[in-house]
Order: C-alpha cells, then structure tokens, then sequence
C-alpha cells in the first residue's frame, strides 16, 4: 500500500525524519533518496533484532493491500537489519483479496526466530478502507516507543533502522529535507510521543493524500525534518501505487494554501521568481489579497523581461493587473522561488548564491 501523496518519481529519495523541536518527547524498481538525521526524542527521523522477550524499542508500521509480489523481499529486508535492539512488525491488511495476509503470516516464524515478535490484523470488507485507515491500525495495534514506517511494496536496506535510530537518540533540533518538495511517508521514523501529539492521519480514503496532511500538521505543531544521507530504502513505483489516485492538483492547491499560511499572509510584498509557467500559476492561485502583495516577477528569460510584465488576463479587475518582470539581479526580496533544483547544470543555484540571501528569511523554495 503506497502512500498517497507521493511525486511521481523515479529516481533517488532519501530517508527522512521528523522531529519535535527543542529535544521534547512529542515497473521499475528506483531507489529513494534517503534522508540522513538526527532526531529529537519527539520528532521524526527519515531514512539486527533483539530478543522478542525484550521490551519493544522499534515499531515498523506496515499498512498492506494486495501486496503479494512484494511482500516476501519486502519482509526479507526487514529480517535483514542489522539493529541490534528489539523490533516489532505491525501488520494491518487492508481487506486484500490476493492472499497478503497469509503471506505475511508465512514469515512469523523466521522473523521471530530472529527476535522480531510480530502483530497482525485486518478487516474482510467488501472494500479497502483506505491508506489513513490502514496506518492508524498498524499504530494502534504496536507498542515500541518509536515508529518505523514501511510500505509493504518496498525494501529496507539493512542500515536503516539502525540509522535512523541512532540518529534519533542524538540530534536536538535541524530541519532539513530531502532533494525535492517533498519528504516521501514510507522514510519516516518518529518517536510514538511525536505521533500521539500530532493526531492520526486522515482517513478520508481513496484521493486523499493523508501523509501530506499529516506533515503539514506536524509543521504546525512545531515539528521539523532531519535526514540520513545514505540510501536506505528502495522505492517500487508501479501503476497499483495508491499514489495514482491522488489527483496532482490536490497536491498542489493544499501547498499553495500551506505557502500562504506559514509564509506570505505574513509579508507585505514579495517577488516572485520564476515569470514562467510554474511562477504564473503560483500568482494565479494565490488570494485575491495575496496577489496584490506581488511586487515583480524575476527571470534569466531575455524575452521575458524585454516584454517587461505579465498581465492577468483571467482577473475580473479592470484594467487587469500587469505585474513587472525584472531579471533577478533586480528583484527585491523576499521571494518565493518556482525554480526546481539540479536542473540548469548549477546555473540557478549560482545565481542565488552570488545574491547572498539567507533561505526561510530571504527566499523560500517552492518547486
């Protein structure tokens, strides 16, 4: 079960970790950029098996729907870890018609054997219930401290919990993501207090991309993100990933309302950097009031800053607004950048540079 507001890519992701600041409690087959962190006791870190008498320390949280042609590397990358600690496999099958569940339970004795007690559950409906649904049971239904989260169509490598865990003891508070706008859900590991304070995620079913909410409402309780920088996790993108029915409009219109919460309701103007597809849509999308805060638009586009505005043709202003366009040599900041990284061949991040901006006070990313 894939969750559903991942970016359709195929290519590296890093593992990730969220944490709490302040150190409290709280088919192809791609590999994933992995994040390398550290992480507060409350928080989420994003990214060898002790006796199952022991006292539970890690969780791995698998949610699983019809998931039988990958279950068994998937389990055999859990057998595989070299954490020495005690872990817990929490399964929760999502009415899979596939024979998911019996697979699963085809591993309990070689994973035991290895000290990882496992917990296993489901429901027979008709229909699935969805991936929200899915991960509050698999958490609901767990006892370690911490919370390993696992896509049942993926591999770990047999560094991660390790890592991640370690990284966890030791971090107090950075925030940092992966490469990319988005920190991918199957890298997450987080302290139980962390989960609890934040709230389960959204089980409004098929469409709704409950990991995304669910960092956004992390974010607000003042929770951050740490990295491994290591590959620990192979990513499987596939046409039966629950990711496909997130529509990407959803996903963008809950970031441009995140964008204009955390960040321009509490600016008076800004520029935006970017006069192409990507900068006018953002302008388009914005607040009627947020639009008026648009100072100028910025570019390297010879033609586009010869042209010297964008005008909004779709206002129901008149005479519709024209927004200057500058090169970004000119450009006042603050800005928010629609610009992706990694792909001018280090032209972009040249440019920014040689400004001497200071990101989350000078410029945000949005790309």
């Amino acid at each position: 079960m894939k969750s559903s507001s991942l970016e359709n890519e195929c290519n590296m992701m890093t593992t990730c970790s969220l944490e709490h600041p302040n150190g409290q409690e709280a088919d192809s087959v791609p590999a994933k950029r992995l994040c390398k962190g550290k992480c507060a006791h409350d928080g989420l870190v994003g990214g060898g098996v002790g006796e199952t008498s022991r006292t539970v320390e890690v969780s791995i949280i698998m949610p699983v729907y019809n998931a039988s042609c990958w279950l068994d590397e998937c389990l055999q990358g859990i057998l595989d870890q070299d954490y020495t600690g005690s872990m817990e496999l929490s399964v929760y099958d999502d009415a899979s018609t596939d024979g998911s569940r019996a697979i699963v339970e085809g591993w309990r004795e070689r994973l035991e054997r290895r000290g990882v007690s496992m917990v296993i559950s489901g429901h027979d409906s008709a229909q699935p219930r969805g991936v929200g649904h899915t991960k509050n049971q698999a958490v609901s239904q767990s006892s370690g401290p911490y919370l390993c989260f696992q896509d049942a169509d993926d591999v770990m490598m047999p560094q991660r919990i390790r890592l991640q865990y370690e990284a966890c003891l030791v971090n107090s508070t950075s925030v940092y993501t992966s490469h990319g706008p988005t920190v991918v859900m199957p890298t997450w590991f987080c302290s139980r207090d962390w989960f609890q304070r934040v709230g389960s995620f959204d089980e409004g079913g098929k469409g709704v991309p409950e990991d995304l909410l669910w960092f956004y409402q992390s974010v607000g309780q003042g929770g951050g993100v740490v990295r491994v920088d290591q590959c620990l996790l192979v990513y499987r993108y596939h046409q039966q990933a629950a990711t496909h029915s997130v529509l990407e409009e959803t996903i963008w219109n809950l970031r441009v309302a995140f964008l204009q919460e955390r960040v321009i309701n509490q600016w008076e103007s800004f520029t935006i950097w970017n006069a192409g597809k990507q900068g006018r849509k953002l302008y388009r999308c914005l607040s009627p009031s947020n639009q008026k805060k648009v100072r100028a638009f910025c570019d390297v586009d010879e033609k586009k800053i010869k042209k010297g505005f964008y005008t909004y043709e779709e206002s129901k202003e008149r005479p519709k607004p024209k927004i200057p366009v500058l090169h970004y040599r000119d450009a006042s900041p603050p800005c928010i950048i629609c610009v992706k990284l990694d792909m001018t061949g280090g032209v972009f991040e040249e440019n920014l540079k040689s400004l001497h901006l200071e990101e989350g006070v000078d410029y945000y990313h949005f790309n």
